[in-house]
């Protein structure tokens, strides 16, 4: 296991400990929105969906509502995450409503803190932070967003993440130069979140919850778990706290499902390609759509899935939950029609 370089930084969990607050973390089932543009509809109308299913979401007893940050995606409206989470939390009066995630090399910590301050203070006890690392985005994107690249990422990176907490902090008072206003002394719980084993890591040296992207990159799932486990010290939490992301297409019927879920295969299938583009409608066989290369390689991405009906999701759910040890799992479903998609959320999380 390759630990963390970060010189001079073992008071760091310590550090973060003071500067933000405990939540409790109980929930089980969450949901991953990354507001899907579908082929033949509008930036507009996905909005329109996220917002039906937030309340759809809230309704069911999902315990949050996370929105993930990606740029310059013909078929996913979630640019702007931090403006989607605060239309949500109007929308909605109980469930948690957050990012999953900011990808906070892309802005400076101060505005950060201070865009979720604000949230904070509008929808308070509602608002979670998770960030990340990658940019959600390809390089020339990045280059416009960032302006500049640091040399050094992931000092940079871990730099920032303690920037961040210290304008939360209580004690980030009148006397420091820089402030965040709203954001001084805001509860807004700081998730860390991964694909790769470096953010357990540092999910694990913070003391922080983590959630990992096992949705689309599980290959590290295990791996990332035990290291964040066997590393963790007590920081912003007592004990470890990790979430798991599964795809979930749910239906009536197996079949219907698996039908459903060609939608997703197509887009999955469009990474492989490096092709992007609007959510595409099902197909009667992906036979005629991949080779078998690529459908080997798709089914490696996708291996944390669960599709079929509500008995074989629930089942599948259960097993991804005993072999991982999650805390809580976070479900995100691409499918075309948002009625579908609704019906599909509503029978992962009926008992």
């Amino acid at each position: 296991m390759c630990a963390i370089q970060c010189t001079n930084r073992h008071d760091t969990a310590e550090q973060l400990k003071t500067l933000l607050p405990m939540a409790s973390l109980l929930l089980p089932l969450s949901i991953l929105d990354l507001v899907p543009i579908a082929q033949g509809a509008t930036a507009a109308q996905a909005i329109a969906n996220a917002r039906d299913l937030a309340q759809h979401a809230e309704a069911c007893g999902y315990a949050r509502y996370w929105l993930a940050e990606h740029h310059n995606m013909d078929g996913l409206a979630c640019s702007a995450t931090a403006v989607l989470i605060g239309h949500l939390a109007a929308a909605t009066k109980t469930i948690r409503v957050g990012s999953g995630g900011i990808m906070l090399p892309n802005h400076a910590p101060l505005v950060v803190a201070e865009q979720f301050g604000t949230l904070a203070t509008m929808y308070p006890g509602r608002i979670d932070l998770g960030i990340g690392r990658a940019p959600g985005t390809d390089r020339a994107t990045m280059r416009a967003l960032r302006r500049h690249l640091n040399t050094n990422e992931e000092e940079g990176f871990v730099s920032d993440v303690v920037e961040l907490a210290r304008y939360f902090s209580p004690a980030h008072d009148a006397s420091s130069q820089v402030r965040a206003i709203p954001g001084i002394g805001c509860d807004v719980p700081m998730w860390l979140l991964g694909s790769s084993t470096y953010s357990a890591q540092v999910a694990a040296m913070f003391g922080l919850p983590f959630a990992f992207a096992s949705h689309f990159a599980p290959a590290l799932l295990m791996q990332a778990l035990e290291i964040y486990r066997e590393t963790f010290r007590p920081g912003v939490l007592d004990a470890p706290h990790a979430m798991v992301a599964v795809n979930v297409c749910a239906a009536e019927t197996d079949e219907e499902a698996a039908h459903l879920f060609t939608s997703v295969q197509q887009r999955f299938l469009g990474i492989v390609r490096d092709q992007r583009g609007p959510l595409p409608p099902p197909v009667a066989s992906m036979d005629a759509v991949w080779n078998v290369a690529e459908k080997m390689q798709v089914d490696r991405m996708m291996q944390v899935s669960a599709v079929g009906s509500q008995a074989t999701v629930q089942a599948r759910l259960r097993e991804i939950a005993l072999a991982t040890g999650a805390n809580e799992l976070i479900l995100t479903s691409n499918i075309y029609d948002h009625a579908s998609r609704k019906r599909s959320f509503s029978l992962a999380i009926a008992r």
